[in-house]
């Protein structure tokens, strides 16, 4: 385990605290939704999204969600220079979280973000 891996400070006991000091910065949930929507992903195809998220983050939130098994490697043997990952069942148990917030999204934020899809 990393010393960043080790600094996860969990708030308290409550498990939606725990949840949101996992989940609750802006980029973990938007890495698990790319690898939900596009499937495997490499380190720079997940680095190429829209919202430009810096490569030390990027890095740090992959060793995370890797840590708690939300993903994993596609090939764990093979070097990580073009190594894909995915989501795992757990991961993948997010996705009506995601679609959740999504719909909530389209309906409670439509009047301040126009361009909301």
């Amino acid at each position: 385990m990393t010393k960043e891996l080790d600094a996860v400070d969990w708030r308290s006991v409550c498990p939606i605290s725990s949840a949101l000091d996992v989940l609750g910065d802006k980029w973990s949930l938007l890495i698990i939704r790319d690898l939900l929507m596009h499937g495997p992903r490499t380190y720079s195809e997940l680095l190429a999204a829209p919202e430009r998220i810096s490569t030390n983050i990027l890095a740090s939130r992959l060793s995370l969600l890797t840590y708690l098994k939300l993903i994993e490697r596609t090939n764990p043997q093979g070097s990580a220079r073009n190594n894909a990952y995915q989501v795992t069942e757990s991961g993948a148990s997010l996705r009506p979280i995601l679609d959740d917030v999504a719909k909530w999204a389209q309906v409670h934020l439509k009047d301040f973000h126009s361009d909301i899809v």
